[in-house]
């Protein structure tokens, strides 16, 4: 019998549902008639993946019910210019089935190979097929055998229902660690955990990065983690894995221009998944050609199956060899363009949101214009599903936060070296802003704002520095950082009086900043000098018209009275700002005005008015996803409850205010 695959390796972990598919496919299979079909199983999945292994595991586990052959093919071992020559290989394995002679032509080879396996139990390992009539050429005539066809994307060209699909994702974390211990076997993997999750990172989820990654800690025992995780890095970017560069390579010299363009380009992008929207953007040459692209690269093994949520990812590995080819076969102008794009559409999106969600709020920075070359997300229309277009805005700002965040660094750094990316940098700020009152990231947002500062400073704008400063001031006062705050509010405020005139613009930032000053003072305790800034606040939006702003200080104002103890009053601007925000199609406002009246309500012992104020708003947070305020407000509704004797309830609450904090990560 010929036995043409390698040994068990040492270590392999994972993998159990798709070998329990095959074997059961196998058993299921037993009695097939010889002339059918064989059973053929596509595997695919990235390069580095471990497909061969899994198709080598399954042989193994299987051998016994194919006594006439195990054989391999590697289709990359013989292909020439990206072609197979497909008689070659059929005279390969002619000859490891004990063929006296070969025929000369393809056609009689084929026939000869036919009637050879025709009635056999064999099983064949098709690896690294780039089309499905490769493989297809290579089928045993027998129903009895076992074909596996291993390749980095889908064979779209096999006949509908010709192969049962194996699709292979990246190991889950749990599975890429078990790995990497086993290879490793080192001590330094559970005493020093943050490295070791940033070296599991970088190996995404790819076990022949893990067997790499083992081999370089059993090579450099002595070495401090972080220190060789920065050399494993180094050298993993710069020159790739040497067991599937020249796979990922060969995959990339088959794409078409567009596709080869997008792969360059992605290398840059600014989040770690994109949408095929932002990859139009990236592109800029329309939909239909991003969307050819993406599947290009799919069926090229450079991109993973379709996903589930919309969101492509390209590991951090794959990233890298798509800056190799940049750097090889790009030029900057081509990526300068790149970026200078993705940031200017991911500005005018982020704008777009703002406006849907907050209306006209104060706002700095110009409106940023159509894009040439990019469509624009739509939000101003509830969509089929019937989401809400504040909804469907609130959903995109969270869903892109991290493609905005890496736009804020993107853009300043483009500053520092060029024409364009300094005011690019402080504007996306603006609408972030709008996003952290719901969706806090607070390390994420205190670097944006922190570059929105230096930004700002940067292009000497003395407002958008205002602006800037304050909304630093808010995350460092809510993880307990006072005293930065302090400072930035300070700098704000001595920038108010040194450096704005009296526009009625001018004027409004100059109020908004002193509301700042309150909150500060409000978070520090101090709620007497919280009312007097509200109070001065209000006066200036008043004088100016900006009925906004004065219905935001009268809300203000009136939670400063509460924790005064001045219920009656607080109630009533409570219950006005309320009206007055509700009127206004202020939803997010509207819910924090219900929630500020109810608890005042439940001090005046108007607890059936608070509850339906608590049920009001619980039902505006939840229409915008805002899990914060959700968990505020039910944590409230708990606390009534058990202040009723209605323990079922409040524990019913507190289990959701638990789920709400820990969707926004705060719990």
């Amino acid at each position: 019998m010929v036995y043409q695959i390698p040994p068990e390796p040492a270590h392999f972990v994972d993998r159990e549902d798709a070998q329990a598919r095959v074997l059961r496919l196998v058993e299921e299979r037993q009695g097939t008639p010889p002339g059918a079909r064989p059973l053929c199983v596509a595997v695919s999945g990235y390069g580095g993946a471990g497909k061969t292994e899994l198709a080598f595991r399954l042989v193994r586990r299987v051998a016994e019910s194919y006594p006439d052959g195990i054989l391999y093919v590697d289709l990359d071992d013989v292909r020439r210019d990206g072609v197979v020559e497909v008689s070659d290989v059929l005279g390969d394995l002619l000859r490891a089935l004990g063929a006296d002679w070969i025929a000369p032509v393809f056609r009689e080879r084929a026939r000869q190979y036919w009637s050879l396996t025709h009635g056999k139990r064999l099983a064949l390992i098709v690896d690294n097929a780039r089309y499905g009539t490769e493989a297809e050429s290579l089928l045993p005539a027998s129903g009895e055998s076992l074909v596996i066809v291993t390749s980095h994307g889908p064979l779209y060209d096999l006949q509908a229902g010709a192969a049962v699909e194996l699709p292979l994702d990246p190991l889950a974390e749990s599975d890429a660690l078990e790995l990497l211990e086993r290879v490793a076997s080192d001590a330094r993997l559970a005493t020093e955990p943050d490295a070791t999750r940033e070296l599991l990172t970088l190996c995404g989820g790819l076990p022949t990065a893990l067997h790499v990654a083992g081999f370089w800690l059993r090579r450099h025992q002595g070495r401090p983690l972080p220190r060789l995780l920065r050399a494993l890095t180094a050298e993993l970017h710069d020159k790739g894995l040497p067991m599937v560069e020249r796979v990922w390579d060969a995959a990339y010299r088959s794409l078409s221009e567009e596709a080869a363009l997008l792969y360059r380009l992605l290398a840059d992008f600014p989040g770690p998944s994109f949408t095929l929207a932002a990859a139009d953007a990236l592109l800029g040459r329309g939909p239909d050609v991003a969307d050819d692209a993406v599947d290009e690269l799919r069926s090229a093994g450079l991109l993973g199956r379709p996903p589930e949520d919309g969101r492509e990812r390209l590991p951090d590995l794959l990233r890298a060899h798509a800056g190799r080819r940049a750097r090889a076969d790009g030029d900057a102008d081509e990526r300068d363009a790149a970026r200078r794009r993705i940031v200017h559409w991911y500005v005018r999106q982020a704008q777009r949101a703002d406006t849907v969600i907050a209306g006209s709020r104060l706002k700095l920075a110009a409106p940023m214009p159509p894009v040439p070359g990019t469509h624009d997300v739509l939000f101003e229309r509830a969509d089929d599903t019937g989401v809400p277009a504040k909804r469907r805005a609130y959903q995109w700002l969270e869903a892109e936060r991290h493609a905005l965040f890496g736009c804020v660094r993107l853009a300043y750094a483009a500053g520092a070296a060029g024409d364009w990316g300094t005011a690019e940098a402080w504007a996306l700020c603006e609408p972030l802003w709008t996003h952290f009152l719901d969706h806090p990231h607070y390390a994420d947002h205190i670097e944006a704002f922190r570059t929105g500062v230096a930004a700002a400073q940067r292009a000497g704008d003395v407002r958008a520095l205002v602006r800037m400063r304050c909304q630093l001031a808010r995350p460092l006062w809510e993880q307990g950082e006072f005293e930065a705050a302090e400072r930035e509010m300070e700098q704000a405020l001595d920038a108010v009086r040194a450096g704005l005139g009296r526009s009625d613009g001018e004027r409004k930032l100059g109020a908004s900043a002193t509301e700042f000053r309150g909150m500060l003072r409000a978070a520090q305790g101090d709620w007497e000098s919280a009312a007097t800034c509200f109070d001065e606040s209000r006066a200036v939006h008043e004088e100016i018209r900006n009925g906004y702003g004065a219905t935001l200080q009268t809300y203000r104002l009136g939670e400063a009275l509460a924790h005064l103890g001045e219920l009656d009053r607080a109630a009533e601007l409570l219950e006005r700002a309320r009206a007055e925000f509700a009127a206004g199609d202020r939803a997010r406002l509207a819910s924090r005005a219900e929630f500020a009246l109810g608890g005042v309500l439940v001090r005046l012992d108007r607890a059936e008015e608070a509850r339906a104020l608590y049920r009001a708003a619980l039902e505006g947070t939840r229409g915008r996803g805002g899990s914060r305020d959700e968990a505020r407000v039910l944590d409230a509704l708990a606390d009534l409850a058990e202040r009723e004797g209605r323990q079922d309830e409040a524990r019913e609450h507190r289990t959701a205010a638990v789920a709400a904090r820990e969707r926004s990560g705060l719990a």
